[in-house]
C-alpha cells in the first residue's frame, strides 16, 4: 500500500488540473476509488475531457475550491501564493506534488520504465508503452501527450509494469525510483530553475542514483554528459547510439521521400530487427533505438518490439498534420526551445512543399534570454519565419525581453523574419502570403496549437482526409 491508497473513499483536489500530466493522473487516482475535483485558470480540451467523465472543475483559482478537500495536487508552475495553496495552508489540509503522485502511483512496480531527457521524451515513453502493449505485455503508462493507441496519455494496466515519462523541470523526477532509466539527451533547459548546465547535468546524475539496485541506465553513448552521470552512478550501462561501438545502432539506414527512417537494429555484433518508421527526422532513429533497447530490457520480444514500432504514427502535437487550407498543409510541433524548434524544421524540409514556413512561439522570458544567440538561427533552413509574441506561461514580463528582438537578430542573420504578435496576426499574414503547395509549421509548448484550430475553423480539410 502506498500513501496515495490511504486516500481511497476521500477527496483529493488538483489545481492546475488541465495540464497534460494532471489530467492524465485522474484517471489512476478514480481507479483507486479516490475521488476527484479541480480548477485550472482557463477551460481547454482536457478540462472538457475531465468534465466528460464527471470530474468537477472549477475554472479560476478561488480559495473556496479546496473547502472538504482531504489532499491537495498540485503542478510546479503553481506557486505557494496561489490562493488554493494559501487557503489549503490555512485549513492544514495536505498537500502533495504532481511529480510526488506520480512517483507513489508507480511505487512497488517490479519493472518502472522511466524516460527523461532534454528533448524526445514523450514519443520515445509513447513508443514504449505501445510497444509493450503490442508485445502481449499490460503496462501501465502516464506520458505527458496524447498517443492514438493510448486513446490519450494514460493507460491503466497492471501495477507491476509502470512506463512514465520523467521530467526534470524543477528537479521532478528526483520523485521517481525507476528500474530502467533512460536518458535520451542532456542538452540543457529550464534555466529558470537550473544555475548552469553542470547543475542540469548533476540532476540527472541525481536522477539515476535513484534506480534499483539491480536497475538499467539506457543512454545515448554520443552524449558525454547523459551518459556521464551513468558512469558516476554507477549503474548497469545500456548505450544506443549512431555508433556500432555502442549496445544498439542503426545499419543500412535509408530515408523514403518524406523522411521517414528504414534501418536494421545491430546489438552484439549482429543484426536483431528492422525497423521502418512511420514519423520522419533523423532524431526519431535515437528516439526509436532507445525504445527499443529499453522494451529489451523486458519480457517483449525483439520481432513484436520492431514490428510495434513500425506501426508508430507519433504523439499528438509532435510533428502533427493537423489539416489543409487552401491547398497548404497545416503541422503543428511540441518543440519550444531552439534544438527542438531546428529538430522539427529539418523534418518540415523533408516533405514535399514549395516553401516552408516556420512560424515560433518562444516559451518563457527565461529560456528566451538564456538560449537567445540559439532561438536566432533554429529556423534558418525554413523559407519563411513568422514570431509571435512571448508565450509567458508560469513567469511574469521582466521588461527586458520581447520576440521583437528575436526577429532583430533572426534578420541580422540573415532570416527570413517577421513579427506577426498575435494569433490573429499571424493568420492574416499567412492568408496574404501563402501559395497552394506551401507547408505551415506552428511550434511551441504554449497555446500556439490554437492558432492551428483557428485558421482550420475558416475552412480545412480534415486530418483524415488528407
Amino acid at each position: 500500500m502506498t500513501d496515495i491508497d490511504r486516500y481511497t473513499g476521500k477527496r483529493v483536489h488538483m489545481i492546475g488540473i488541465g495540464g497534460s500530466s494532471m489530467s492524465g493522473l485522474v484517471d489512476f487516482l478514480l481507479a483507486r476509488g479516490i475521488k476527484v475535483t479541480g480548477s485550472d485558470r482557463d477551460n481547454s480540451h482536457h478540462v472538457e475531457a475531465l468534465v466528460a467523465k464527471g470530474v468537477p472543475v472549477m475554472i479560476g483559482h478561488k480559495a473556496e475550491n479546496v473547502h472538504g478537500a482531504d489532499l491537495i495536487v498540485f503542478s510546479a508552475a503553481i506557486h505557494p501564493d496561489n490562493p488554493e495553496r494559501a487557503e489549503a495552508k490555512r485549513l492544514g489540509i495536505p498537500e502533495m506534488e504532481r511529480s510526488t503522485l506520480l512517483g507513489e502511483l508507480m511505487r512497488g512496480a517490479e519493472t518502472a520504465i522511466c524516460v527523461s531527457g532534454t528533448h524526445g521524451k514523450t514519443t520515445t515513453s509513447g513508443m514504449i508503452g505501445q510497444a509493450l502493449m503490442d508485445a502481449g505485455l499490460d503496462p501501465s503508462v502516464h506520458i505527458g501527450g496524447e498517443l492514438d493507441s493510448l486513446h490519450g496519455g494514460t493507460r491503466l494496466g497492471s501495477r507491476e509494469l509502470f512506463v512514465a515519462e520523467a521530467c526534470e523541470y524543477h528537479s521532478s523526477f528526483l520523485e521517481l525510483r525507476p528500474s530502467v532509466a533512460v536518458v535520451l539527451n542532456v542538452a540543457g533547459d529550464h534555466f529558470d530553475y537550473y544555475r548552469d548546465m553542470d547543475d542540469y547535468e548533476n540532476a540527472f546524475y541525481d536522477f539515476l542514483d535513484r534506480l534499483t539496485p539491480d536497475g538499467t541506465a539506457v543512454c545515448w553513448g554520443e552524449d558525454a554528459r547523459a551518459l556521464r552521470p551513468a558512469i558516476r552512478a554507477g549503474k548497469r550501462i545500456v548505450t544506443f547510439g549512431w555508433s556500432s561501438n555502442n549496445d544498439y545502432s542503426p545499419a543500412n539506414l535509408t530515408y523514403d521521400d518524406f523522411g521517414r527512417p528504414r534501418f536494421d537494429v545491430c546489438h552484439s555484433g549482429g543484426t536483431e530487427a528492422h525497423i521502418e518508421l512511420r514519423i520522419s527526422g533523423e532524431f526519431t532513429v535515437l528516439n526509436a533505438l532507445a525504445a527499443y533497447a529499453a522494451c529489451r530490457q523486458t519480457a517483449a520480444a525483439p520481432a513484436d518490439i520492431a514490428a510495434s514500432l513500425s506501426r508508430f504514427t507519433g504523439v499528438h502535437r509532435r510533428f502533427e498534420l493537423t489539416g489543409v487550407v487552401d491547398g497548404v498543409r497545416l503541422y503543428h510541433d511540441y518543440g519550444h526551445n531552439p534544438d527542438e524548434m531546428r529538430a522539427a524544421v529539418s523534418v518540415a524540409m523533408k516533405q514535399k512543399a514549395s516553401r516552408v514556413w516556420a512560424v515560433m512561439q518562444p516559451h518563457t522570458y527565461s529560456r528566451v534570454k538564456r538560449l537567445f544567440d540559439d532561438y536566432l538561427t533554429c529556423t534558418a533552413a525554413a523559407d519563411i519565419t513568422l514570431v509571435t509574441d512571448i508565450c509567458a506561461a508560469r513567469e511574469s514580463d521582466p521588461g527586458d525581453i520581447n520576440s521583437g528582438m528575436l526577429v532583430d537578430g533572426m534578420r541580422a542573420r540573415g532570416v527570413n523574419a517577421v513579427l506577426t504578435p498575435s494569433f490573429d496576426d499571424t493568420e492574416r499574414y499567412l492568408r496574404e502570403h501563402w501559395q497552394p503547395g506551401d507547408l505551415v509549421l506552428t511550434m511551441g509548448c504554449g497555446d500556439v496549437n490554437l492558432l492551428n484550430e483557428q485558421i482550420g475553423k475558416h475552412g480545412d480539410t480534415p486530418k483524415g482526409q488528407v
